[in-house]
């Protein structure tokens, strides 16, 4: 088991076999009665009301910032009495909600995170993690109304959490805007598993089984954010467990042990848990719950909503006693007191603290006249159990101003990780600091016409051949994540050892292409050269198959500095498949043309788009060499090198018979000829999908015909530049920065 990884494969893709292992359980799983809207959104109909046109960066720019400060500010001490606030101040809650909204972002795939506004949507509406937070929105209902297109709900949540963070006197590192919300539940596998977490349920590592959790999640269990605060599997007694589970799931999130401490202690530092009454004489979740509900979950007798029977992880108590005030009470009291193992009146493992001073219990939340004991969960006695996580816990015991700086910064990565480059950031509070999680790129230099034009020619004339170059190409663009919006051409990360061992990239021939483009490039930076040559290779390839066409390049790209690439943040960028050039590491639980899919996805691509590139990256050669499918596998045409629809015609002729190589495991497969039966070609499930699947057939089908071979290049190249340009958030925002 890889101890950074938390994996055994390697595959981000483990676990059950087909589609379930790809995207989990469904809406339709959870909720059978759920009310069916795909049919309105078929024929590409947009669920998106504010349509095509609509610039939330730019309503945003134009929002009355400070107003909506003041408004959120006001909103903390205005307690309704639908929903009555804790201690009077509804700070603690809303710092929930803006940590369960960011909180679910994983490294492995970059899904997740708060920047679409995806908390109310199910499922994430209706975990059980998320118990209550359907009130937390519903409070915030009249300042969205108030502020409407100038400020979406994404990043609203985090900006309302930020504010509580400010109104309780703790420490705030900055906040950037421009979250755009969607209107449709995003996609996104959360695991298999078919019940929600509850006491019995079981964490999902296992390391006794040499079971790892899986990738590319991060929580521990269905339907958490983090971990279970009871313990693994609701076993309060396995303090290393605890440990080990925190460590594990926080790294996926892409927080260090540090960071961790930190975000723990900052977060406990504010309100309380809730476990007043066991969770079963509570109503459904949100999704599942009666019409006349109007949204809310989770309820009693709606009469008495917000009157006391509150329950959401079934722990009961404020960490402080001080639950409305940033300090550092929290770690006073974990290590002044012992601890005695208790439980909550709905029955969850806590922890108490053994003879407490009276200046050391808290205010209940009622009724301030009234004290009532502290608590610790399992995980806040992990800070003190662990000897690493001790140790950063009693610098900061003894440093606030540590802890201050720790937590503002620990907090603001968790809200913007997965937000991408810094140039995306809006508003008047960013801070000027760049931090090297953002991968920062220094600014580029625009390339003139005819430095364009004579680079073009010395790369033609380099001896560099057409598939090398569109595959380094490939190789550093399709990097990208739309998920979180990292990797991608800019930057030229390709070039660093790290990425360009990647056995994907056939490193020996990558070195070799990055090395010649260097020597020749001159003035051009490395991330400009190499999208530069990889188009120049397109016209070539599109001039021999004869279409004169040119392929657009914008320029402009920076180069990376070594000392602002965090290496190891980029290892779950590398990819187990790339179907575009047929590679696959090794064979998978899940189906290779399941990972293409998924991989298009993270790309930003349409099924069009998808089809164009897999056919034309084929027939121009530009297959990955070091896989276990061998040379040119999938190259269906006697001249490679060419941009033509080949591959496509070749794929589809009625005469050719597949069948699979034996020793494959069903992942290659030899084409022979009906009349002769002498081989013609070899492919793997990522080539023949396009043959069998209707839809995807349909697409290829328009490819193959004739008069449309004009139509087939002219949309690779656009789907081309599109990747070749995705992350160029330096061009697209720079007028939203004057």
């Amino acid at each position: 088991m890889d101890a950074k990884t938390g994996d055994i494969s390697g595959c981000p893709f483990t676990g059950d076999s087909g589609t379930r292992a790809l995207f989990g359980r469904r809406n339709r799983d959870w909720w059978p009665d759920q009310l069916d809207l795909e049919i309105l959104t078929e024929g590409g109909r947009a669920a998106d009301p504010m349509g095509e046109d609509f610039d939330y960066c730019e309503a945003f720019n134009a929002l009355d910032y400070k107003a909506l400060k003041q408004d959120l500010t006001d909103l903390m001490t205005d307690s309704q009495e639908w929903w009555p606030a804790d201690y009077g101040h509804y700070g603690p809650f809303f710092i929930r909600m803006a940590w369960h909204a960011a909180g679910t972002y994983r490294t492995g795939d970059g899904r997740g995170g708060g920047g679409s506004g995806q908390q109310r949507f199910a499922p994430l509406n209706s975990w059980p993690d998320n118990g209550n937070l359907d009130k937390a929105r519903r409070l915030l209902w009249p300042i969205k109304q108030k502020y409407g297109k100038h400020i979406s709900w994404a990043d609203l949540f985090i900006l309302t959490g930020n504010v509580a963070i400010e109104s309780m006197g703790g420490p705030v590192f900055g906040f950037g805007g421009g979250r755009k919300d969607v209107f449709d539940p995003e996609t996104v596998y959360w695991g298999t598993e078919e019940k929600w977490v509850d006491t019995g349920a079981e964490t999902r590592i296992h390391p006794d089984e040499g079971r790892a959790l899986e990738n590319p999640l991060a929580a521990i269990q269905m339907g958490l954010i983090y971990v279970n605060p009871e313990g693994p599997g609701g076993n309060p007694h396995d303090a290393e467990g605890m440990a080990r589970d925190m460590r594990e799931t926080f790294a996926r999130m892409a927080m260090n042990d540090e960071e961790t401490v930190a975000l723990t202690a900052g977060g406990h530092a504010f309100g309380k848990c809730h476990g007043a009454a066991p969770s079963d004489t509570f109503s459904s979740a949100p999704e599942g719950e009666n019409l006349h509900r109007m949204g809310f979950g989770w309820l009693t007798d709606p009469d008495e909503i917000g009157k006391g029977h509150i329950t959401t992880s079934g722990i009961e108590g404020a960490w402080t006693p001080n639950p409305t005030q940033w300090g550092n009470d929290y770690f006073r009291l974990l290590f002044k007191y012992d601890y005695e193992l208790t439980k909550s009146p709905a029955g969850a493992h806590q922890w108490t603290p053994i003879d407490p001073d009276k200046a050391d219990m808290a205010p209940d939340a009622r009724d301030p006249n009234k004290k009532v004991p502290t608590i610790m969960t399992t995980a806040d006695m992990a800070l003190k159990r662990d000897p690493e996580y001790r140790k950063i816990s009693e610098r900061f015991l003894n440093d606030q101003s540590a802890l201050d700086d720790a937590f503002a910064r620990a907090w603001f990565k968790l809200c913007h990780r997965d937000m991408g480059p810094k140039v995306r950031y809006l508003g008047p509070e960013v801070p000027s600091e760049d931090l090297i999680w953002q991968d920062p790129v220094p600014a580029g230099t625009q390339v003139s016409d005819s430095d364009l034009s004579a680079f073009k020619s010395k790369v033609l004339d380099s001896g560099l051949t057409v598939p090398a170059l569109v595959k380094a190409a490939w190789a550093s663009a399709s990097t990208y994540r739309n998920s979180d919006h990292r990797g991608g051409a800019n930057g030229a990360h390709i070039r660093f050892d790290e990425l360009k061992n990647w056995k994907v990239n056939d490193p020996e021939e990558l070195g070799e292409v990055l090395a010649k483009l260097d020597e020749i490039r001159g003035s051009i930076s490395m991330a400009d050269a190499i999208v530069i040559a990889g188009s120049a290779a397109v016209e070539k390839a599109a001039k021999d198959a004869g279409f004169d066409i040119s392929v657009p390049v914008t320029t402009g790209r920076g180069d990376a500095k070594r000392e602002d690439f965090d290496a190891e943040s980029w290892e779950p960028l590398e990819p187990f498949a790339d179907g575009f050039r047929n590679y696959l590491k090794t064979k998978a639980s899940v189906k290779t043309e399941d990972m293409l899919i998924d991989r298009a996805h993270l790309l930003g691509l349409s099924i069009p788009e998808m089809t164009v590139l897999v056919g034309g990256m084929r027939a121009m050669g530009a297959v990955t060499k070091h896989t276990q499918h061998g040379n040119n596998i999938g190259v269906l045409t006697e001249t490679p090198g060419k941009l033509d629809n080949s591959f496509f015609r070749n794929l589809l002729g009625m005469g050719v018979i597949w069948e699979v190589v034996d020793e494959s495991g069903d992942e290659e497969f030899v084409g022979t000829c009906r009349e002769t039966g002498n081989t013609l070609w070899h492919a793997t499930r990522t080539d023949l999908v396009f043959g069998s699947n209707s839809r995807l057939r349909a697409v290829a089908e328009v490819y193959a015909e004739n008069g449309n071979e004009e139509k087939f290049v002219k949309d690779f190249v656009a789907a081309w530049t599109k990747v070749m340009d995705a992350d160029r958030f330096d061009l697209t925002y720079a007028k939203y920065h004057g």
